[in-house]
């Protein structure tokens, strides 16, 4: 076996026990059964520090590289998984409810690199894109943000207008910030996504650490580089490139045209379109014939989840450990994949990535 092959092999089985770890106890929804009981849990590992973030490698597919529709008002939070088969009788590409997922709420923890950990109170959060999140939703940078309002921190901080994000200049007089999260049952991963549209939730956690230099502005040009496309294409969604890859089928679009369907209206303000856009506005362009949707509360130690999977897409349907997998972003950022961060597609805002691609795993 060679060197690469074999990295990749340790590669898999270091994610398919921590997703075995976060998903265990739990016979809801795919990707579950095929776990097998005693893997290790990821918490028994050595923690990443602040300063050196590290992420368990990403899965991929075996030789790859890594106007709104109405819709009736939120119902409350399900106390159980609840599917909906698309299209619906009226031929359109949308739930036929909305779900209402679980505010922050309590008190909560986040770590900044070298200054301190602080505890905050979620529930008094306030976001400062209003024009993103509902009232009592907010981002990972409104957590910093809320730091220094009530004296933990000095923060300085501006308004991008051109990448239409906010950029911390400094914390404490220092430079150079950059953040890592996950949610309840995940693990510390790297991403390249605007930390003001990152949702915050229950049981989040939250590390600020300082990025290299290099590394972060080339992080920072791929959020330019999204603006610039959007801007080009008059504001409308269009991806160059979206991949489909199921056990029977594949499926390449090229310049996709992608609306937003309001799938998560108890979280975001209308108009913002979801990576699930890109599969809703592919069913309703007629690329596809019937798709399902699953609402989960919770999976397994993983609670609270309170996001739609995607569990079919015309005859490929998620079943015992296999299931679609998803990412979208930068095609390349600096040496690894920042693309595919577990946040559920329902939740992942879309600028105007490089590509996206949905494939098919079996653990």
């Amino acid at each position: 076996m060679t060197k690469q092959a074999n990295a990749f092999q340790v590669s898999r089985r270091r994610f398919l026990s921590a997703l075995c770890s976060a998903l265990a106890v739990s016979s809801a929804g795919a990707l579950l059964s095929a776990c097998a009981p005693g893997e290790p849990s990821p918490t028994a590992q050595a923690q990443p520090t602040p300063g050196s973030p590290a992420m368990l490698p990403t899965p991929t597919a075996e030789g790859q590289e890594a106007s709104s529709t109405a819709q009736a008002p939120p119902t409350r939070a399900s106390s159980g998984p609840i599917s909906y088969n698309l299209p619906t009788s009226d031929g359109l590409w949308v739930a036929s409810d909305s779900r209402i997922g679980r505010k922050p709420s309590g008190p909560a923890t986040v770590r900044i690199q070298d200054v301190g950990n602080f505890e905050f109170d979620s529930g008094l959060v306030t976001t400062v894109r209003p024009d993103i999140f509902q009232p009592g939703h907010y981002a990972m940078f409104d957590v910093l943000l809320h730091l220094h309002r009530q004296g933990d921190i000095v923060l300085q901080y501006h308004l991008d207008q051109e990448m239409d994000t906010h950029i911390v200049d400094t914390i404490n007089d220092k430079p150079g910030w950059w953040y890592q999260t996950y949610y309840a049952g995940g693990w510390p991963e790297r991403n390249v996504f605007p930390m003001d549209m990152y949702p915050y939730k229950p049981s989040t956690h939250l590390t600020f650490y300082r990025e290299n230099e290099s590394r972060l502005a080339a992080l920072l040009q791929v959020l330019r580089d999204e603006a610039a496309r959007l801007k080009a294409n008059d504001g409308q969604v269009i991806l160059p490139e979206v991949t489909i890859r199921s056990p029977a089928r594949s499926w390449q679009f090229r310049d996709v045209a992608v609306r937003s369907h309001h799938v998560r209206p108890d979280l975001f303000q209308p108009g913002h379109v979801t990576a699930l856009d890109i599969i809703l506005s592919l069913g309703e362009q007629g690329h596809f014939s019937k798709a399902k949707l699953t609402w989960y509360d919770r999976i397994g130690r993983a609670d609270p989840v309170d996001s739609f999977w995607l569990e079919q897409l015309d005859e490929a349907v998620a079943h015992g450990g296999c299931g679609f997998v998803y990412e979208a972003g930068p095609k390349e950022f600096s040496g690894f994949t920042g693309s595919h961060i577990h946040l559920p597609m329902d939740a992942r805002l879309i600028v105007s990535p490089e590509y996206a691609l949905w494939f098919w795993i079996c653990l």
